[in-house]
């Protein structure tokens, strides 16, 4: 493994993460476990961020790709009628709940989220976006601009005139001890001031995730974005839900992050999960909005074949076997052995929805932000043979999203695991 990770480190760029100490290959996988390139084999909590929704090695999913490969068309491009895309598009159509919906397919999120905004500046003719603190849409110029991220902002240069607002910073200063009631009318106030005082009268959008996803599993209190959406509404704004993490019933309370909200958004966009690890993403919006471009559009490898065939498998395979009903079983069993950990003094939250959950790790003493405890348990959950992930904007979350197939044997193991290691790292930094 050290001559792969030279390897590695001498053809790709610094900045390009890799988890643990001493870095793992992952070679095969089956389930919801897999095994890396020394024989070792983890139950797997993190799923490729958030990618592989229905584990490893799914029959259904392979199978359809194979039919696929079969026929020796593996791309055409949108130039040509593609029958999987369209049966693809019909079904997210459908279950968007969007009014006369339409549905552009690419590459990834980052592409995904892009498109949105191009529709909504388009549509509205200005560049203003509103986006929320701590959120994170993506790794492209525009995407970055709308972030609300520093440890992912590369640059201050942005296409967008971005103004940022609260959502998920209830613990801050200004709001501390504030009820949840209290809190929104705050942000809904901001909001309003913000949009006589810092902007200019025409707004494009709001972009927000239901679910912050890099930003730890944030979420804004149940009624925010609502409230937020009947602002905008008043000003004509459009509402885009960034859904690449939140979508397909993983929440387990609805099969769209926004639902938990009763939020219908002009515009969601998606990614991930749909494709089980074969490279998806999407726009799905107002038919009205997505045809309102005036030039010409092309997606070379959007809704490619292969890509199709494995995500219409997938979404089959969510709807089939009622896996949001599972991830709300699962999550629940996971989330009541989890929420005692709170007890303990390096733990300042454990949240969730479904099976997307977290725990927040902080300083015992000081209770400030602390990454590198958030690091000691994503190293020991390994070394008890669980895969989870690490985030937040402060780098102190350990965030987990197995999969929607996940049983309750999974379930409790990785909870167990959870458990055992993050009171492990808690005995130890009071100890010393």
């Amino acid at each position: 493994m050290s001559e792969l990770l030279a390897r590695h480190r001498a053809v790709m760029p610094s900045w390009l993460s890799l988890y643990y100490e001493t870095p793992i290959e992952i070679t095969s996988g089956s389930g919801s476990r897999v095994t890396d390139a020394e024989g070792r084999t983890y139950l797997d909590f993190f799923c490729g961020i958030v990618t592989n929704m229905l584990g490893y090695d799914i029959a259904e999913v392979r199978e359809a790709v194979e039919r696929q490969i079969a026929t020796g068309v593996v791309h055409t491009s949108t130039l040509y009628l593609l029958r999987g895309q369209v049966e693809l598009a019909e079904k997210i159509a459908r279950l968007s709940g969007i009014p006369d919906a339409k549905v552009f397919f690419t590459n990834s999120g980052t592409e995904a989220n892009e498109t949105a905004l191009l529709l909504a500046t388009c549509a509205r003719g200005t560049d203003q976006v509103l986006a929320l603190r701590n959120s994170y849409h993506g790794r492209s110029y525009g995407t970055v601009a709308v972030t609300g991220n520093r440890g992912w902002k590369n640059s201050s240069l942005s296409p967008l005139n971005v103004h940022y607002l609260h959502g998920t910073d209830q613990a801050a200063p200004a709001f501390r001890g504030m009820s949840d009631a209290e809190y929104i009318d705050a942000c809904v106030a901001d909001l309003r001031d913000v949009l006589v005082t810092a902007t200019a009268p025409d707004v494009a959008c709001m972009i927000a995730e239901p679910i912050q996803g890099v930003g730890g599993f944030a979420m804004a209190p149940e009624g925010l974005l609502a409230a937020y959406k009947e602002v905008l509404d008043e000003h004509g704004i459009l509402f885009i839900a960034d859904e690449v993490q939140t979508g397909w019933g993983r929440t387990g309370s609805s099969f769209f992050g926004i639902g938990n909200h009763g939020v219908t958004p002009d515009v969601m966009t998606f990614a991930k999960g749909l494709g089980n690890g074969f490279a998806v993403g999407g726009v799905v919006a107002r038919g009205d909005l997505m045809d309102g471009l005036t030039a010409k559009g092309v997606a070379t490898f959007g809704g490619n074949p292969v890509s199709m065939a494995a995500a219409n498998a997938t979404l089959d395979y969510v709807l089939d076997h009622d896996l949001q009903g599972n991830a709300a079983r699962r999550g629940a069993l996971i989330m009541e052995g989890l929420r005692p950990l709170t007890d303990l003094s390096s733990v300042a939250d454990v949240r969730g929805k479904g099976l997307m959950f977290a725990i927040e790790m902080v300083d015992p003493v000081s209770g400030a932000p602390a990454p590198a405890l958030a690091g000691a348990v994503l190293e020991g959950a390994r070394e008890r043979g669980l895969l989870v992930g690490q985030g937040g904007v402060h780098n102190n979350v350990l965030r987990m999203a197995p999969p929607l197939t996940l049983n309750e044997e999974d379930a409790r193991e990785g909870r167990d695991i959870l458990i055992d290691t993050v009171t492990a790292v808690d005995t130890k930094v009071r100890s010393a």
